[in-house]
């Protein structure tokens, strides 16, 4: 069928050439019958067919296959165009492919010389309403989220003044977030917290990489927290921009913390106590032998002296100078002992594994001597460097060396030996001290180091649970077990250091 009127809307060649330019897609319809006149080319390539094709065409041949696009919405839709002059919806055309095309759509009456026409501008948003969508169901998991974080959020300036609160921040600081807003957050540092977050947030203004810090600030009326926080650089356009602070409450965990290193002071004084008391057997050991032999001398001198009258000249002086040397004896002895106390109060250095058992051979060969028992030392050739405080490392070697010889005390003399060996094990120097006693047959082993167990009639086993806490704070692992022969085996572990 001719079209007349679809030729003198031809002849409007300028205005055509305009619209073909458009990006947008312009379809012409016929105000009264709802017609196509002409498309633009836009439109012709999204809907996929010519404008000669797309004439006959009516809705249910070029629009999506739901209710809302059937024919008579879309022709009330080009109506209320046509008598009110513009009318716009969401529109789905369905292209010569079949592929529907939801698009955004506006209907406005034109009045040309020849007759009045709706034209139809329309778009493809069909990736546009998925990135809405996407953002949207975003947006809703964020409002969801965000008031749950265990973290709260907040945006400084360089004054350390709140730009931004997350609610989350609000909850842990004990206020809300339009409260935190516009606050100086540096007010609410305790102690020297305020100047660490001014840092901060200088070296976030600079630039610098992310700054991780503690900060101990005031959460609601009385309560004062400490927070963890890394804060670092942020522009997100105009509205935000600043540093920003991520921070979480480890409040329990600095009470933790403070709990272990009193723990830990408990533990040195413990140790130093036991080290102490061992250092006190061996002195009075030591000492009563001198001591004793002094006595004597000096009672044998007396005695020499009254017989003789003082004829016995030389046998007096030879008394007293032995009782002299027996005296000087028991000075070195008391300080070494003095020694040795000032050594239990110095840090971790580096030292040799074997060096440690070295200086403590004397005292558990001493304990070996009074129990009949004998002591074999196989050091290690090479050196076994370890950061350690020595004395603490000390004194586990002693626990374990004692304890070794106090097991194998009962049994037949030939019988009582102990061997402690060191060696390379890996990237750890090991000890090993091994008796030839009963061994731990139906003893649980983690219940060992647990300050319980102890095969003494007097024991606390509190030596062991003591070594057991002195060995894991150097990083290094302690473990009991039977020997494959005969005896048990108490060893540990520390990690070697670079020299």
């Amino acid at each position: 069928m001719d079209h007349p009127e679809a030729d003198a809307w031809d002849e409007e060649d300028g205005y055509r050439r305009l619209v073909q330019a458009l990006k947008y897609c312009v379809l012409v319809h016929d105000a009264r019958t709802k017609d196509i006149l002409w498309a633009n080319r836009a439109a012709c390539d999204l809907l996929g067919f010519t404008v000669d094709e797309l004439r006959p065409l009516k809705a249910p041949d070029m629009s999506g296959n739901a209710r809302q696009y059937r024919r008579e919405t879309g022709v009330a839709w080009l109506q209320r165009a046509a008598e009110h002059g513009t009318s716009a919806t969401e529109w789905c055309y369905r292209s010569r492919s079949g592929e529907e095309i939801l698009t955004e759509a506006i209907a406005i009456r034109v009045d040309l010389p020849s007759r009045a026409v709706v034209m139809v501008q329309f778009r493809d948003i069909a990736e546009e309403k998925a990135v809405r969508r996407d953002l949207f169901r975003t947006e809703g998991r964020l409002r969801a989220f965000l008031p749950n974080l265990a973290e709260g959020i907040v945006v400084l300036d360089d004054d350390a003044r709140v730009s931004y609160a997350s609610e989350s921040a609000g909850k842990l600081l004990g206020t809300d977030a339009a409260a935190l807003t516009g606050s100086d957050l540096a007010a609410r540092c305790r102690g020297g917290s305020a100047a660490e977050l001014r840092r901060a947030v200088a070296a976030a203004r600079a630039g610098a990489p992310p700054q991780h810090a503690r900060y101990r600030m005031a959460a609601g009326d009385a309560a004062v927290k400490w927070f963890a926080a890394t804060c670092q650089r942020i522009d997100i356009e105009s509205d935000l921009r600043g540093a920003l602070l991520l921070f979480h409450d480890i409040t329990d965990r600095v009470r933790e913390e403070e709990e272990h290193r009193r723990d830990l002071q408990h533990l040195n004084h413990l140790a130093r106590e036991n080290a102490m008391g061992d250092m006190a057997m061996a002195i009075a050991h030591e000492l009563s032998q001198p001591l004793a032999a002094a006595s004597n001398f000096v009672a044998g001198a007396r005695g020499r002296l009254a017989a003789a009258g003082g004829a016995d000249r030389e046998s007096v002086l030879w008394g007293l100078d032995h009782a002299s040397r027996q005296i000087e004896r028991a000075s070195r002895i008391i300080a070494g002992l003095r020694s040795y106390v000032v050594r239990l109060e110095q840090s971790e250095q580096l030292t040799d594994l074997n060096a440690i058992v070295e200086d403590c051979a004397y005292f558990f060969r001493l304990r070996a001597g009074q129990r009949g028992a004998e002591v074999a030392l196989k050091l290690s050739a090479e050196p076994l460097p370890v950061r350690c405080e020595a004395v603490l490392i000390g004194q586990v070697v002693l626990n374990l060396a004692f304890n070794a010889v106090d097991e194998v005390a009962g049994l037949p003399p030939a019988e009582r030996r102990v061997e402690i060996t060191t060696r390379r094990a890996g990237e750890h120097g090991e000890l090993r001290v091994r008796d030839h006693g009963p061994g731990l047959a139906g003893i649980p082993r983690d219940r060992i180091f647990d300050g319980v167990f102890t095969s003494k009639e007097n024991g606390s086993g509190i030596g062991l649970a003591l070594s057991h806490r002195i060995i894991t704070r150097h990083g290094g692992r302690i473990s009991a077990d039977d020997h494959e022969s005969r005896g048990a085996v108490f060893s540990f572990a520390l990690p070697l250091a670079a020299e």
